[in-house]
């Protein structure tokens, strides 16, 4: 869960420092000298130099966080565009050319991603399959084995679960045992708790920004924060519904709306119970959403780097003795 906060560090950032260099430029005070220093490299400084250097140093993947860095740029040209006052912007405006490209190409992103998970959907009703590999499969097959169509994958997976959830049931995804994490110290209800707040919050944040600050920074916010519910939304289905799985030879760690992680039952060293909080490491991935993990994996070789992976699930008892009984008979 500590984690998931600390990838959520650059968004959290940017929307920091949107609403309080809008609120610079939009007051006039001794602080912008009555509005004479409404400078747009104060805003540029933060988003454009700041925001990339923060990504690099939270995503340990420098690929995935050169990704994020675009996309959190692109989306802060776009608010730029909307606090920053018109007189005041001279490089602004050759930035502001490109927005309209940048919103096309999300707007295609999108739509694809939607189409695709019809199509995944179509076949997965006919022919029962994984629904990891019904959603990958089409994907994979335009755009191959990419950065992009892992986001694709992500995107596909996030929509699935928010409005076709019902379709998708635990017992077709591919293994022999299936065990939960969405018990475990009330995840999942942590997660409808949070997405109540949001709710909650919603309306009145779009009413005290629309009065306070501008119509279009309250709908700019509104809509990041609604795709953001949608976001939270996927994933208190999808912790019910994505199971960490031991299939024959191996253990597939489903976790929310992300990638899995395939960890050969031939590679672990070490499977045993666990108690204690886990803090970050670069040679650490944990995969536990409240309290502590229960269950601690010592790898023999790495994958992805990481030599220790620590799960938290509904009944580690029973996990850890069927990892051991596949151990043992061979």
């Amino acid at each position: 869960m500590i984690s998931k906060i600390t990838n959520q560090v650059p968004l959290l950032y940017l929307l920091l420092i949107s609403v309080g260099w809008g609120i610079y430029y939009s007051s006039p005070s001794e602080i912008n000298n009555m509005g004479a220093a409404n400078f747009e490299w104060l805003f540029m400084l933060d988003a454009l130099i700041v925001l990339p250097v923060l990504c690099l140093f939270v995503e340990k993947n420098k690929q995935k966080a050169s990704l994020k860095a675009a996309i959190l740029c692109c989306t802060a040209i776009f608010i730029g565009s909307v606090i920053i006052p018109e007189q005041n912007k001279v490089i602004f405006h050759y930035l502001e050319g490109g927005r309209y490209v940048v919103l096309a190409t999300i707007l295609l992103l999108e739509f694809s991603t939607f189409i695709t998970v019809l199509l995944a959907f179509k076949a997965l009703l006919a022919k029962n399959e994984d629904p990891d590999v019904a959603l990958q499969k089409p994907i994979e097959r335009v755009f191959g084995r990419s950065v992009f169509s892992n986001l694709l994958q992500f995107e596909s997976r996030m929509w699935a679960f928010a409005f076709f959830s019902s379709h998708i049931k635990s017992r077709a995804y591919n293994g022999t045992q299936h065990f939960y994490y969405d018990k475990k110290d009330g995840a999942q209800s942590n997660l409808l708790g949070f997405i109540a707040l949001m709710i909650m919050e919603l309306p009145l944040m779009h009413l005290v920004l629309h009065f306070t600050w501008s119509s279009s920074a309250a709908n700019v916010v509104t809509g990041l924060t609604l795709f953001g519910l949608v976001f939270f939304f996927a994933e208190y289905k999808a912790v019910a519904k994505r199971p960490i799985s031991i299939d024959r030879n191996k253990i597939i760690v489903r976790y929310g709306l992300y990638p899995s992680l395939h960890i050969p039952v031939s590679n672990i060293d070490k499977i045993e119970a666990h108690s204690r909080f886990v803090g970050r490491a670069s040679g650490v991935k944990r995969f536990n959403y409240s309290g502590v993990p229960n269950v601690g994996i010592k790898l023999y070789a790495p994958i992805n780097g990481k030599h220790m992976i620590y799960l938290g699930v509904d009944s580690p008892e029973v996990f850890i003795s069927s990892v051991k009984q596949i151990q043992g008979a061979k």
